[in-house]
């Protein structure tokens, strides 16, 4: 198969020598924003504002003031206090409000708000009494790895930094919410990093206390030998792997690799290679910066044919309808299609209200 050493999304570790070598460490390490969408609300008991679904993006709330709750569907619903961190990883609809019986004032993305930056947004709602303040992110990540560890998320997570006054969480909200309110010279860079700090600790504090870590691809990516296995795919996803040569680097028999594989990871090791292969071509052509015949040529395919036959029957479109955006768009491209000052100026309708 052919190989391509020099593109650097493909190969990370060629110009990344420092990568981590735990694979759980690695899948931590690519946490990078990609859409990145921030709104500030000001609300005033009571008020209540509904989340819509946003496909497979992350949101988060940080209050900085106050307190609210938090209902996901089928799940029980969550006090936030100030200072507090959660996470909804699936892009499910949601409802934030002042109290249980609070009546909603509207899709957040149907309330008027004032659009501070392209990616920031100010709303302000509610009935005049005592005020709450939130921080809130619509967010999604380039590296396929950090996707399917985020599917393995549960629909909520809670964090309390009162409950842990050494994590760094605390001092990332207090930076971000002041990189917010400042909106100084390259305060959206440092806002997107801070959030990928709070992320990756809500997704750390998950890790240590859940059972459901230790299970299924992220146990298999704990496990001393299936790990490395696992992570060589990860980085280098082109290369001509068979279940032999998985098998060497987990220093496996074949049959005892392939065995335990399937009964950890759910799946027989070279059906998870393509799969590998397939989230990285398919991330590649969204960003469309690529042709289909060169991301076939960097997964190590020797022909664009075997290459689209591989995606559309793994992904279930072609790499062509996926390139030109056919699934749904660039997510990364969110907040500026709808960015509610492309439209209708200073004031408006934004992606994201609280």
């Amino acid at each position: 198969m052919a190989h391509n050493l020099k593109d650097m999304s493909i190969r990370p570790e060629v110009v990344e020598p420092w990568l981590p070598r735990d694979p759980l460490a690695e899948a931590l390490y690519l946490v990078r924003m990609r859409g990145v969408f921030y709104s500030h609300t000001e609300a005033t008991e009571p008020w209540g504002l509904e989340m819509p679904p946003f496909g497979s993006c992350l949101t988060f709330h940080v209050v900085t003031r106050g307190g609210c709750w938090l209902d996901v569907a089928g799940e029980t619903s969550v006090y936030l206090r100030a200072g507090d961190l959660a996470l909804v990883p699936h892009g499910r609809g949601h409802v934030l409000r002042s109290n249980p019986d609070a009546a909603v004032d509207g899709r957040v993305d149907e309330l008027p708000q004032q659009m501070v930056s392209e990616h920031y947004s100010l709303l302000r709602c509610g009935g005049g009494g005592a005020r709450t303040t939130l921080i809130c992110g619509i967010v999604s990540f380039d590296q396929p790895a950090v996707g399917r560890l985020l599917d393995l998320l549960p629909p909520m997570i809670h964090f309390d930094t009162a409950d842990d006054r050494d994590s760094p969480i605390g001092d990332a909200l207090r930076l971000m919410s002041a990189e917010l309110r400042l909106l100084r010279p390259g305060g959206e860079a440092v806002t997107t990093r801070l959030a990928d700090i709070l992320v990756i600790e809500a997704i750390r504090s998950w890790l240590a206390v859940d059972p459901a870590a230790r299970t299924g691809w992220l146990g298999a990516l704990q496990d001393p030998q299936l790990g490395r296995a696992i992570a060589a795919v990860h980085r280098s996803p082109g290369d001509d792997w068979t279940v032999e040569s998985l098998a060497r680097e987990a220093a496996m028999s074949r049959s005892a690799f392939a065995a335990r594989f399937t009964e950890l990871v759910g799946e027989p090791a070279m059906r998870y290679v393509t799969r590998c292969r397939m989230d990285v071509a398919r991330a590649r052509l969204e960003r469309g910066d690529a042709t289909v015949a060169a991301v076939a040529a960097e997964l190590g395919y020797l022909s664009e044919a075997s290459f689209s036959r591989a995606f559309t029957r793994t992904v279930g479109s072609s790499p062509g309808a996926v390139r030109r955006g056919a699934l749904n768009g660039p997510p990364a491209r969110l907040s500026v299609a709808l960015s509610a000052e492309s439209r209708t100026g200073a004031q408006g309708r934004s992606v994201l209200g609280g």
